[in-house]
């Protein structure tokens, strides 16, 4: 699979001459060296001073298939409905033209597009198709036809202004030909009955889509996607890469409210409800960011209050008084000081660390520790109030003892997924085995990189792994994607799981939808057709049977399972969106789940897409309407009292 350029810009842009082949061009056989190309080009426009836009790399790589496309529909053309096909185009426009403009272009053609070494002139005459009998002219023709069908296309008319501009497409005699191919087609039967010619059936995709090649590429997907045998998969993945580029990203929040329509599983599982203890019914939970709630106490009680274990009685009883019977406690953690470091580099020279960016699983020392922890458990529990925590399952912090010590547990390439990426700021590592460097644009907001670079400084390997991110909104920069792929990952994550169950009566899982299987694939393994959702994955994607393999079965259901049996008195309450509120409560096992479609259906006032939502849950199961948390405002949201 390969792109048409001129000789000169290939030398430009770096790619070695070597020896000449029928095929010449510059080969894109993946998303990766599409977009390597795509900001060589950049760079080549911006010192041209170019006005046409330089393509980006799912341009480039729709481009390459195109033109594969149009190869292997000339093949077929050739077997199915006539084997001389190439030798009547030549001898048409040998009569149209003459035989020496003919003989121009394609001699033309082959120096400056198909000829990868230099062609000394006294060698010319003889490295000339026109001299080297029929089958060399048809096998250049069927390469200028492909060319000439990119040519043609109106969806890329600006990039094939930069990559096209050569001598040949600028004279007339390119013009002259052009003219002779299309009269010439137009005579032509196309590939079935149904086409007016063969000409009209060539250029369709143009004249049905003539502003977006996805659409083009898509369109002769459902026309001959059989018929293209193992391009037809690249076809779906360049089509992919091509969505993912496109999609929109929000620089704050979830983006757009998804118009809520409940969707039940169809797949035939049973409901396997958790089993509810007593006290799990009755719980009112109140959330406290803990640094925050530590200085209004310490404000109140007119003495410092920084441990957990020095949180007054009058505290917890006044939170007994109110109702509540459930303490949260956001931001125990031990929390990455790359975070920290991360938000004080950018503006914000008071910022903590991210509760969500953790380090470990430990509490936080200057909290007082697990011995702190462990003292305000049990005072709390004098007055009914259970203790609450956030488990943060899909990512960890940059700087985590787990990126340190445990980088495959991580999602990364051993290649940065974006050529334009640079790490040249500072080293945000706490241990000088491991380097780990946010991208550059990170740090004048001028750009939000997919990956950050870790460097192994013993082992000498580099490894550009994702940052955390929920497809909806720009990556979080100071997070670590987890690889649940990997075995051995998912056995920890529940280990550490079921260690935080046996601290914690209610365990809180943050954006725990993320790890569902079927949007973990969409995530970070789509199939094809189901991309879009964060850069440069679609080309990692996966089919559903491969996935299985290496995900078979849901996490969720194995930290039901494992909690149920080693920390049983533990409510499980899962922060889950995307309509996923049913199947976490139903089918995963979860004690509760976040009532988040009622809480957007009431801000943005859809009464009646939830008086529908209601209806069709009663329909199907209603015990999941007696699992739903209803809650006020989520932390990382604006509060109830903005929203509403």
């Amino acid at each position: 699979m390969k792109l048409f350029l001129p000789d000169p810009l290939r030398r430009q842009l770096g790619i070695a001459p070597g020896p000449g082949a029928s095929r010449g061009g510059v080969e894109l056989r993946t998303a990766q060296r599409s977009r390597d190309l795509a900001y060589r080009l950049k760079l080549i426009a911006r010192d041209r001073d170019a006005e046409e836009a330089a393509p980006s790399g799912g341009t480039l790589h729709g481009l390459a298939l195109l033109e594969e496309v149009w190869q292997r529909v000339i093949g077929l053309y050739l077997q199915s409905r006539d084997s001389g096909f190439l030798r009547r185009v030549l001898e048409v426009l040998a009569h149209q033209m003459g035989d020496e403009a003919l003989r121009d272009v394609l001699d033309r053609f082959e120096a400056e597009f198909l000829t990868l070494d230099p062609v000394a002139p006294e060698d010319a005459a003889a490295r000339s198709p026109a001299s080297r009998g029929m089958v060399d002219r048809q096998g250049v023709l069927r390469e200028l036809l492909v060319f000439w069908l990119i040519h043609s296309n109106p969806a890329a008319r600006q990039q094939i202004r930069l990559l096209h501009d050569c001598p040949l497409v600028n004279d007339p005699v390119f013009a002259s030909f052009s003219s002779a191919v299309t009269d010439f087609l137009a005579s032509l039967p196309g590939l079935d009955e149904n086409d007016e010619s063969l000409l009209a059936m060539l250029l369709a995709p143009y004249r049905e889509a003539p502003d977006s090649i996805g659409q083009q590429l898509r369109l002769l997907l459902a026309r001959w996607g059989k018929l293209l045998g193992s391009l037809e998969g690249q076809i779906q993945r360049g089509i992919d890469v091509i969505v993912e580029e496109e999609a929109p990203r929000f620089a704050e929040g979830p983006g757009p409210t998804q118009a809520p329509k409940l969707l039940f599983e169809s797949d035939g599982n049973e409901a396997s409800y958790s089993q509810d203890r007593d006290w799990m019914p009755q719980l009112v939970l109140v959330a406290k960011n803990v640094f925050v709630w530590l200085d209004q106490l310490s404000k109140a009680h007119g003495r410092p209050i920084r441990r957990l274990d020095q949180i007054p009685d009058q505290a917890l009883e006044g939170l007994a008084r109110s109702g509540f019977t459930g303490l949260w406690l956001i931001g125990i953690w031990e929390r990455s000081p790359a975070s920290e470091r991360i938000k004080r580099q950018a503006g914000n020279p008071e910022a903590m660390a991210s509760a969500y960016s953790l380090r470990r699983y430990q509490v936080a020392e200057n909290l007082g520790g697990e011995t702190a922890l462990e003292v305000l458990g049990q005072r709390a529990g004098r007055y009914g109030v259970r203790l609450a925590a956030d488990m943060v399952p899909n990512h960890t912090g940059i700087d985590s003892d787990w990126l340190l010590d445990h980088p495959d547990w991580f999602l990364g390439e051993a290649t940065c997924p974006f050529p334009s990426y640079r790490f040249e700021g500072p080293d945000l590592s706490p241990s000088p085995e491991v380097g780990i460097f946010l991208e550059d644009h990170y740090w004048d907001r001028s750009d939000a990189a997919v990956v950050f670079k870790r460097l192994d400084r013993v082992g000498g390997g580099t490894r550009f792994i994702y940052h955390g991110n929920d497809g909806t909104s720009m990556p979080w920069n100071d997070t670590a994607q987890l690889d649940y792929l990997n075995a051995e990952l998912r056995q920890a994550v529940i280990d550490t799981i079921v260690s935080v169950a046996q601290r914690f009566p209610v365990i809180r899982f943050d954006a725990a939808m993320t790890l569902a299987k079927r949007h973990f694939q969409r995530l970070w393994f789509p199939q094809p057709g189901d991309s879009g959702a964060i850069p440069s994955r679609a080309e990692r994607g996966l089919s559903r049977a491969e996935f299985d393999r290496h995900m078979p079965k849901e996490f969720w259901r194995e930290v039901v399972d494992r909690v149920s049996v080693e920390a049983p008195d533990t409510l499980l309450m899962a922060e889950a969106f995307w309509l996923m509120e049913g199947y976490f409560v139903r089918s995963l096992g979860m004690h509760r789940v976040y009532n988040s479609a009622f809480m957007n259906m009431l801000r943005d006032r859809k009464n009646a897409e939830y008086r529908e939502l209601i209806k069709e849950t009663l329909e199907y199961d209603p015990r999941i309407l007696e699992r739903y948390v209803n809650f006020m405002s989520n932390p990382d949201e604006a509060t109830a009292v903005d929203q509403f």
